[in-house]
């Protein structure tokens, strides 16, 4: 999906990828980086994604990192997967959140200042992979629910606590995206 986000002149796509299959993450990583446009790029494990909600705050803390100039990172993609994981250091956000070897469904996060590169970097990783959009792997299923509750340690109770009202889904949602928001406080 395209959103344009006018107080950073930017525009970010938020996309997903089913049943990818690597060989090598570090040779798919540098053949995409060969095509990139002047963007902003950052993949992720989509089955540790909490919707497009969760990558769109995301990507919104990063660039408000980088204007208030309290970034950890030297790029608005790496401070966005920082963000995403709810971690301060890039090898455990990478480890939480980034793609690997085993990764089937991937996330995919295009920041730029156009919103024809954006889309034509989206294509180009489209071909690079072989495979079809798929937003739907970024929805929660059971499945999901279960590695995220472990990844961003919430527990039952804080769960019950706030699904009181919204539901099991949209608490997880919300949970996970109040781990992204205290990664800012913490600066």
């Amino acid at each position: 999906m395209l959103y344009h986000i006018e107080e950073y002149a930017k525009y970010l796509v938020i996309s997903g990828f089913k049943q990818i299959s690597f060989k090598n993450v570090e040779t798919f990583l540098k053949k995409i980086r060969k095509q990139t446009q002047p963007v902003e790029i950052q993949f992720f494990d989509a089955d540790l994604v909490a919707t497009q909600e969760h990558l769109y705050f995301a990507v919104l803390n990063a660039l408000q990192a980088f204007k208030g100039k309290t970034n950890i990172s030297k790029s608005p993609a790496m401070e966005t997967m920082l963000y995403a994981s709810a971690q301060r250091q890039i090898q455990r956000a990478l480890d939480r959140c980034g793609i690997k070897p085993q990764t089937k469904n991937m996330a995919v996060v295009i920041i730029g200042e156009n919103p024809g590169q954006v889309e034509t970097q989206l294509q180009g990783i489209t071909a690079s992979i072989c495979s079809q959009i798929d937003e739907s792997i970024l929805e929660l299923s059971n499945a999901k629910l279960g590695k995220i509750k472990k990844a961003f340690k919430i527990t039952t109770e804080e769960l019950q606590t706030v699904a009181k009202g919204v539901g099991k889904e949209k608490a997880v949602v919300d949970l996970v995206i109040e781990r992204v928001a205290l990664l800012a406080s913490q600066l």
